[in-house]
């Protein structure tokens, strides 16, 4: 009967509510979205399965094909990807540029969680097909979209030794074969490009730079990391980098939760404003009840029930703000990016946890601030509520 009676003033207070449910949902989803979206960018199942290894700064220690083999007996390895690095030449149409290229096998991608933003990746027959950065696709005044496909050639400079193993400059190895351009990834950092490994068996490339390592469960990662360990090498995982990156998000998203709940302080302020106003307009009502036998337990609940389903309708009101405001600045933002040729991201996560749990939050919520006005209520004398006017 309140809510009917009062229906202006029970609106804006469930607004109210609603408004600061919806800034604390709209700002921790955004923390779970950009979290989503970084850790989307950098992970597949494959590569959190996977380790890093590599000689460090040890001139001693290199990775062959001996190596290579040994950690393949490793119990629980499933995988091993070498990787080599060479100084490339890439000529397309008339230009011609240096880019760094790395020499892999096709599972590389897999296990790097590579993923090419226009074209597609190579196929595992397809030897001669490449993936490039887009920063080495704009050396040749060309966008991403205009090189899939475009033939290039390329010449390797393949560093040659003497007899005590040291360097002695370089041997260039130009392919007739052409290449193609298969896909693009979308890197404006460094120039680079991925070349099959499968097309350089004539060169006999013996030394790797870096080897990926797959493990067939994320429980013996530990036990695996520490058996090539042993053999003297440096051993870093991706799953590493997701375990740190996952904390910072924390931090963040504990921050962006604090600017809500501000927010959320303030509509709490009013609730319990409106109930003490609805406390003084009732008095009279509150001394016929005790008057005819309502209890003051009976008043109690009366009207936490009442600030308790205001709550409620807060929480409610407060999930259609936060996912309103949230969709209205993603697609601005989309908006925004694809004017200045970026591409769509959807910016605003919210796990269904956190649904379920803003709804009880905001229902406690109103249950507390409705405490003080009934225990005021309840403590009423019977014969001054009477006489109040």
């Amino acid at each position: 009967r309140m809510f009917k009676t009062r229906p202006m003033r029970t609106f804006l207070t469930v607004l109210g509510v609603s408004v600061g449910i919806g800034a604390v949902l709209f700002l921790v989803s955004l923390g779970y979205g950009l979290q989503r979206v970084v850790l989307n960018e950098i992970t597949t199942a494959d590569s959190l399965l996977t380790l890093d290894v590599s000689s460090g700064a040890a001139e001693l220690l290199t990775l062959s094909p001996v190596d290579v083999d040994s950690m393949l007996q490793i119990p629980h390895v499933e995988l091993v990807s070498p990787v080599i690095t060479l100084n490339t030449q890439v000529t397309v149409d008339n230009f011609t540029g240096s880019n760094q290229a790395y020499v892999i096998d096709n599972t590389f991608f897999r296990l790097s969680g590579v993923t090419v933003d226009y074209g597609q990746l190579p196929e595992e027959a397809d030897i001669h097909d490449v993936v490039m950065s887009s920063a080495a696709v704009k050396l040749f005044g060309l966008e991403a979209e205009q090189i899939i496909n475009q033939p290039l050639n390329l010449s390797f400079f393949i560093p040659s030794q003497g007899l005590e193993g040291e360097d002695e400059g370089f041997e260039v190895a130009k392919r007739e074969e052409p290449y193609r351009v298969a896909g693009v990834i979308e890197d404006e950092s460094a120039n680079y490009l991925f070349v099959s490994a499968a097309a350089l068996r004539d060169l006999n490339l013996a030394e790797y730079d870096q080897v990926k390592v797959k493990v067939d469960d994320s429980d013996y990662m530990g036990e695996v990391r520490d058996r090539i360990i042993e053999k003297g090498f440096l051993v870093s995982s991706l799953s590493d980098t997701i375990e740190q990156t996952n904390k910072i998000f924390q931090i963040i998203q504990i921050v962006l939760a604090i600017f809500g709940l501000i927010a959320l302080i303030v509509s709490a302020i009013g609730m319990v404003n409106t109930m003490t106003i609805a406390l003084l307009e009732r008095i009279n009502e509150i001394g016929i009840m005790r008057a005819i036998g309502i209890t003051k337990k009976d008043i109690r609940i009366i009207f936490l029930v009442e600030s308790a389903i205001m709550g409620f309708l807060g929480g409610l009101g407060g999930i259609i703000v936060g996912f309103l405001g949230g969709g209205i600045v993603n697609l601005g933002i989309n908006l925004l990016a694809k004017t200045f040729g970026g591409r769509s991201l959807d910016l605003f996560y919210c796990p269904a946890w956190f649904i379920y749990f803003i709804i009880i939050f905001s229902t406690v919520i109103g249950l507390t601030t409705g405490i003080y006005p009934s225990i005021k209520a309840s403590r009423l004398n019977p014969l001054a509520a009477l006489r109040y006017k």
